[in-house]
């Protein structure tokens, strides 16, 4: 029996492919303030500001940087730097990730060089909730009714002009009041060199 000669298993951990799962990219020169709700996958390589609930994948990217109370997703890789308490199923931090805040996972994997600092809490399940969407419809626009509009934006008014009396101001003779055109004095013509 030979001892080299036996074949591999199928390795026990297979990287997903995350580009696949990716659906909205945040590129790195945007810089956003603002909540983002919704399911789908998202790429952080910008500066974000605001909460964060995806009921799928959030990558913080090499240069993302993610400032926000709550981050809720069901798989959350960070690469970059995120400020904020992270709750998921699934969280990988990367050798080149930073994260200040509290987290509460199901799963947690990290890399030598990876950097936590705040509590870590542990559970059997986490459920990532959405609030109930609503249909763009749904949305009220507030609208300016015609009165309110004429109270909310008030006509220019100019500034009156003082009245004089024609009477008062003294007369000028008709030659001062004429307006003299001004003479442009011509330019000298320049001798061309082909010319004799």
């Amino acid at each position: 029996m030979n001892i080299f000669s036996r074949k591999k298993d199928t390795p026990i951990f297979t990287p997903e492919r995350l580009q696949a799962r990716v659906s909205t990219v945040l590129g790195p020169g945007i810089h956003w303030i603002g909540d983002l709700h919704g399911t789908g996958g998202v790429r952080i390589e910008g500066t974000m500001q605001g909460d964060i609930v995806i009921k799928g994948l959030v990558v913080i990217g090499e240069t993302g940087k993610l400032i926000c109370p709550e981050l809720k997703a069901e798989t959350v890789v960070v690469a970059g730097t995120v400020q904020g308490n992270i709750t998921c199923q699934k969280l990988e931090i990367r050798s080149t990730g930073r994260v200040w805040g509290d987290v509460v996972a199901v799963n947690f994997s990290s890399e030598d060089g990876a950097f936590l600092r705040g509590q870590m809490r542990m559970e059997e399940q986490i459920e990532i909730q959405l609030e109930e969407e609503r249909p763009f419809d749904e949305f009220e626009m507030p609208v300016v009714q015609p009165e309110m509009q004429e109270e909310l934006i008030p006509e220019p008014t100019l500034p009156e002009a003082p009245q004089t009396n024609v009477e008062d101001e003294p007369q000028q003779p008709a030659a001062e009041q004429q307006v003299s055109e001004a003479k442009i004095p011509e330019k000298p013509k320049l001798k061309s060199p082909w010319d004799n």
